[in-house]
């Protein structure tokens, strides 16, 4: 099913089943992502998993301090990305790179860097790399093992918001989303997979949520009336999932979530990245 027919059969069930008002709202929502999957023969690869990060001249590896060296986890070019099919803006060229402290350190006693710590946003990193860098490869730090390397490709993918999206619940207003739409959602999104841009996936309620309740503050109750238009204000960077090929597992097959605010992707901003993972 191509992009315009499966966002064609999500308009038509929304308006079936979602008072007019409300669907259009609905429809609104949907966006663009890029999925990225393991390159095969006569792909264009944009990236890859694990292996050796290529890093600038002089560039530190990424460490979080009192803890130690992340673990490099994935980069992708822009240049060769989709970026202009997305809503987001992302650079025109350049890589980003993404880094995490993935508990091989310290035995999984600092690796779940969720909503609970937020001192953990450095142990989870994104660095740009501007085109015409002078870049070397850089060997993986000692303690650490590197994941095994998976070169990606890519598509655009229509996404839709997920059960509980912090914009979806704002325009449902308390009106059910009937099982037929639900289920068309969960076909579109499908497994969580690897993305740039487009709705997060979540493995359990939205990453959005989690974001700000970090930024707010672990404390904060989650009923504070502050906490909704903080969620708002939070969009995917990339989420990168469980991948066997990469020997990558996080937490019992779960996903790492980067997001972003909008004007700090316009400026390029990506140290502002905010991190939290979900697993089953």
């Amino acid at each position: 099913m191509t992009q315009n027919s499966t966002e064609a059969t999500l308009r038509a069930l929304a308006r079936k089943h979602l008072p007019a008002d409300v669907a259009e709202k609905w429809i609104g929502l949907l966006r663009p992502g890029v999925r990225l999957t393991a390159a095969g023969d006569g792909d264009i690869v944009v990236g890859k998993l694990g292996g050796q990060p290529v890093l600038p001249e002089g560039m530190e590896w990424p460490v979080w301090e009192g803890h130690g060296p992340l673990s490099f986890i994935a980069s992708v070019d822009c240049g060769a990305l989709p970026v202009r099919e997305l809503d987001i803006a992302l650079p025109d060229d350049g890589t980003l790179a993404f880094f995490y402290f993935d508990g091989q350190l310290d035995e999984g006693t600092e690796a779940f860097l969720g909503s609970d710590a937020p001192h953990g946003c450095a142990g989870a990193q994104v660095l740009y790399i501007a085109a015409g860098a002078a870049v070397v490869e850089r060997p993986t730090p000692e303690g650490l093992d590197a994941y095994s390397e998976v070169a990606l490709t890519a598509r655009v993918t229509l996404t839709a918001p997920s059960y509980g999206h912090p914009g979806a619940e704002e325009v449902l207003g308390g009106v059910d989303v009937p099982a037929e739409l639900a289920d068309a959602v969960g076909d579109v999104n499908g497994d969580i997979g690897h993305l740039v841009g487009g709705h997060a996936i979540p493995v359990q309620g939205p990453v959005e949520d989690e974001i700000a309740h970090s930024v707010l503050g672990p404390g904060t109750p989650w009923n504070d009336p502050r906490h909704a238009p903080e969620a708002r204000r939070w969009t995917l960077l990339a989420q990168i999932d469980t991948d066997d090929d990469a020997d990558m597992m996080w937490g019992d097959c779960g996903a790492l979530y980067w997001l972003m605010r909008p004007e700090d992707l316009a400026e390029g901003r990506f140290d502002r990245a905010r991190f939290t993972m979900q697993c089953c």
